[in-house]
């Protein structure tokens, strides 16, 4: 067990800070140190109450003074954007379901005629739960500490596992609950090389738009974010990919092109280029039957088309959203990157209100 010691059902004394679940305060915790170990307690609420991780002990983290005030303010806009993608298009992810490979007429339709899905609530999943995470590292360190997101993922998936994680999540996190620096010797043994999925892409775009003043620091930082979960080369080029798309739309430079040109080698990087040759004028329904939907869940069936919707509606979270929904596929994740991209420039502010009022909060 090394110096960690087990977790019991109800004795869990605090690691990572408050980190909620249905309702992000973003304060301040305090870390023990990893060598001597963790230990942490929980709190929960209601699927929709706020979890509070309270960590015991002295924080250790950098000082985040430096990191410029727009930095923060991109983060948090492209978090609130990512997290009104994934509520949208997850209200719409039940209906998408294709049966003989067909989707249903009904859901096509109100997609393209803007009818927005049923429910008084809109709930985000997992995609938000992971970014929330993430951007609490950033928040408290100014950079990605992998032991320590690794931890506040795993937290943050024992504060509610019914957020939709996918099959690899539920084998590798309650691991990492009990050692979060296994990470450097699970993680690559999920699916035989480790997880080319698109779960580190679709919680990254807030990464992105804190490191939007230097490019490479993004991919490097976005790089670190992914290795915790997903080993496999292209599962971490898809979060670069994601991470610099976010970087050069807070910059007002996105391009596809850009994009792959500093994504790594190989599926991603050629899904980008592909994306990239395609014009706008496409109908976004075709753009996914030629890029992928995400409904492989790689890595490389989802960010090109996500990107390429968030480059043809740079300034637009609205149409970049529903034109993300007309790809039909795992359309809560495309949208979430979708909306991390494009809301890191314009914000969630010109959404129309009924959007944010059914969105489940962050606090």
């Amino acid at each position: 067990m090394g110096h960690f010691p087990r977790i019991l059902s109800h004795s869990r004394r605090l690691i990572a800070s408050a980190l909620v679940s249905g309702g992000y305060g973003g304060g301040r915790g305090r870390f023990t140190g990893l060598a001597s170990g963790y230990g942490w307690r929980s709190r929960f609420g209601g699927r929709n109450g706020v979890r509070l991780l309270v960590a015991a002990g002295t924080m250790l983290c950098m000082d985040t003074s430096s990191t410029p005030p727009e930095s923060r303010r991109a983060a948090r806009r492209s978090l609130e954007a990512l997290a009104l993608g994934d509520a949208f298009g997850e209200r719409w992810f039940p209906l998408f379901r294709f049966r003989e490979g067909l989707v249903p007429d009904k859901a096509y339709e109100d997609v393209r005629a803007r009818r927005l899905p049923d429910g008084p609530v809109w709930h985000w999943t997992d995609d938000t739960a992971m970014a929330l995470a993430l951007h609490l590292v950033l928040t408290q360190h100014g950079h990605v500490d992998q032991d320590r997101l690794a931890a506040c993922f795993a937290l943050t998936f024992d504060a509610d596992q019914g957020r939709g994680y996918g099959h690899g999540m539920h084998v590798l996190l309650p691991e990492l609950l009990v050692h979060p620096g296994d990470w450097r010797t699970l993680a690559p043994t999920l699916f035989e090389g480790g997880s080319l999925g698109n779960g580190a892409a679709m919680r990254v775009a807030p990464l992105g738009a804190w490191f939007a003043y230097d490019l490479e620091l993004a991919s490097a930082q976005a790089q670190l974010s992914a290795e915790v979960t997903h080993a496999h080369p292209q599962g971490v080029a898809g979060a670069v990919a994601v991470a610099v798309a976010a970087a050069l739309s807070v910059r007002g430079e996105l391009t596809l092109a850009e994009v792959a040109a500093r994504t790594p080698a190989g599926p991603v990087r050629d899904g980008l280029l592909k994306a990239a040759a395609l014009p706008f004028t496409t109908e976004p329904w075709k753009a996914a039957d030629l890029l992928g939907n995400g409904q492989h869940i790689r890595a490389d069936d989802t960010v090109p088309f996500a990107v390429w919707t968030a480059a043809r509606h740079p300034a637009s979270l609205e149409d970049a959203l529903w034109a993300t929904a007309e790809g039909f596929g795992d359309v809560d994740t495309t949208c979430a990157i979708t909306g991390g991209i494009v809301g890191a420039r314009v914000g969630v502010e010109g959404m129309p209100g009924e959007w944010l009022e059914r969105r489940e909060g962050l606090g």
